[in-house]
């Protein structure tokens, strides 16, 4: 190796990913799983980007350590890697959480013995008390103890590392840096060979740390929803229209919310100027509102600082006619939603065709999820959402009889209890006489949760008077379905048998089998 002339320690940044993808690679040569891809290091920078480090030797970076922060308490000492990062979707990061979570730490074979390991360390130290953290808590590998797991316990093994009589280079720095030994786990890391999957629970405490009491404010886990249950009636013209709209998004906001939710085709009142053209053709023509409804709902969004699930639209894309809506964020940026399963009827007399996106968005609130009506009558769907780690899904509907509205009412229930989710369903009322095909309307809005001890027995946070306009606005708390997830009197995600079924997008290499946290 050549003389050394320059080493720091500073923010990762996403030009360092080839250096520190080969340092990963060579830190790691008997692993074959590629944890760390691209995508992963960008969110990583994106959600807590101070805890990115890389140790960087005449500007080529050596190694890294990558950190989260977490809640300690919803997790406890027994959990597993894929667990503390929501199965790598670092949907579990939590800035106002009190503990920094070590996720990696490696370095380059032929850097180690250089004290490199030590500047992470001490890094993450100093970051832990800058941020005013109770702790850094991190599972370590032990990569000899497969040389004599048919001789001892882990726990022998532990501690005749202690006492020098077994070197272990992991453990053996670990504890060289004030770490202490916490307890066994098993199971931590499948695919650690060398360890045999087992870990070492280590903590450092920070003795600085100031705890901030709960009344100063802190860190809101609760989320205030505003369903909006929107009577159908004639509007001259989409400026009309906007003025309701604009309505029901000012009064959830004087209450504070953080969400407001419409219902599938609100806007279907405007279909009434082209009564004279065939239901397709109407359709059609309604679509060519959908990019401006947006626009208006984004700056709604921004104006009135919420979050708004717009319901859904006819967009024309490619020539298809596709069911579609937008989360517009109170940032100023927007997010396009698919209805997957149009109904036979919508594809009987308008000629829709259904979407192809499934996905989970990120939020100032955490990660929601949103299905359309019908789909929420498949299972699937929300499944593979709560897999991605969703903790609350929106389901704008429009029903027009009692029992069209029970099989989403009722499938949406279901969906709350087996995925460990809040879902909030809002649909339209009353009547629709110079609109084809849009006669009669009936809904109740509702927010489902979970059953079990920490939430209402019936599993109903808040529901709407039937058939009539109003605002629903009801309170739903994230650290709930945490606790569930691991304390729950029963835990519908953690105890699926992954090892028999499961469920998973055709697109994807391997069955998505992730944790909701």
């Amino acid at each position: 190796m050549e003389s050394i002339e320059k080493v720091e320690v500073r923010q990762l940044n996403i030009d360092d990913y080839e250096e520190m993808h080969k340092s990963l690679q060579e830190a790691y040569p008997n692993w074959q799983e590629d944890y760390w891809e691209k995508k992963d290091i960008r969110k990583l920078m994106r959600i807590f980007p101070e805890g990115q480090l890389a140790v960087v030797v005449d500007d080529v970076v050596v190694g890294s350590a990558l950190s989260i922060i977490v809640k300690y308490e919803l997790f406890g000492d027994d959990h597993t890697y894929e667990e503390i990062i929501g199965n790598y979707t670092f949907n579990t990061h939590n800035p106002k959480g009190n503990t920094l979570y070590g996720i990696d730490v490696f370095i380059r074979p032929e850097y180690r013995g250089m004290r490199f390991g030590r500047r992470l360390y001490d890094a993450r130290k100093e970051l832990c008390e800058q941020l005013n953290l109770r702790a850094i808590v991190f599972g370590g590998r032990i990569p000899n103890f497969h040389k004599y797991a048919t001789e001892m316990s882990p726990k022998e093994y532990i501690q005749k590392v202690k006492y020098q009589e077994i070197d272990d280079p992991v453990l053996n720095f670990q504890l060289s840096n004030d770490f202490h030994v916490k307890k066994v786990l098993q199971g931590y890391m499948p695919g650690d060979k060398e360890s045999k999957e087992y870990a070492v629970l280590l903590q450092w405490d920070n003795i600085y740390y100031q705890k901030i009491s709960d009344k100063t404010g802190g860190y809101k886990s609760v989320v205030r929803l505003g369903l909006i249950q929107w009577q159908m009636r004639l509007y001259k013209d989409i400026d009309e229209l906007f003025t309701q709209v604009e309505y029901f998004v000012d009064a959830v906001a004087s209450y504070n919310g953080d969400f407001v939710l419409f219902p599938e085709y609100f806007n279907a009142p405007l279909m009434a100027d082209y009564n004279h053209l065939s239901h397709a053709e109407a359709i059609r023509k309604l679509a060519e509102h959908t990019e401006e409804i947006r626009d208006r709902f984004m700056n709604l969004a921004i104006t009135y600082n919420i979050n708004i699930v717009s319901g859904s639209f006819p967009l024309v894309k490619d020539d298809k006619l596709y069911n579609t809506g937008y989360l517009c964020h109170r940032n100023g940026t927007y997010e396009t939603y698919e209805k997957i399963h149009v109904t036979p009827d919508e594809i009987r007399t308008w000629g829709l065709s259904g979407g192809s996106a499934i996905e989970v968005f990120e939020t100032d609130c955490g990660p929601v999820g949103v299905l359309i009506c019908y789909d929420v009558e498949f299972p699937e769907l929300s499944r593979i959402l709560a897999q991605k780690g969703m903790n609350i899904l929106f389901v704008p509907f429009l029903t027009d009889t009692q029992n069209g509205y029970s099989r989403v009412r009722y499938c949406a229930r279901s969906r709350a209890i087996e995925n460990e989710c809040y879902v909030a369903i809002a649909g339209s009322v009353g009547n629709l006489p110079k609109v084809e095909n849009m006669d009669i309307q009936f809904a109740q809005s509702v927010v489902f949760t979970p059953c079990d001890f920490s939430f209402p027995t019936t599993g109903i946070k808040a529901e709407a008077t039937p058939n009539t306009e109003m605002i629903l606005v009801a309170d739903v708390d994230m650290d709930l379905l945490k606790e569930l997830n691991n304390f729950g009197a029963v835990r519908n995600l953690k105890d699926r048998r992954t090892d028999l079924y499961s469920v998973c997008l055709n697109s994807e290499k391997v069955p998505v089998n992730t944790k909701k946290i």
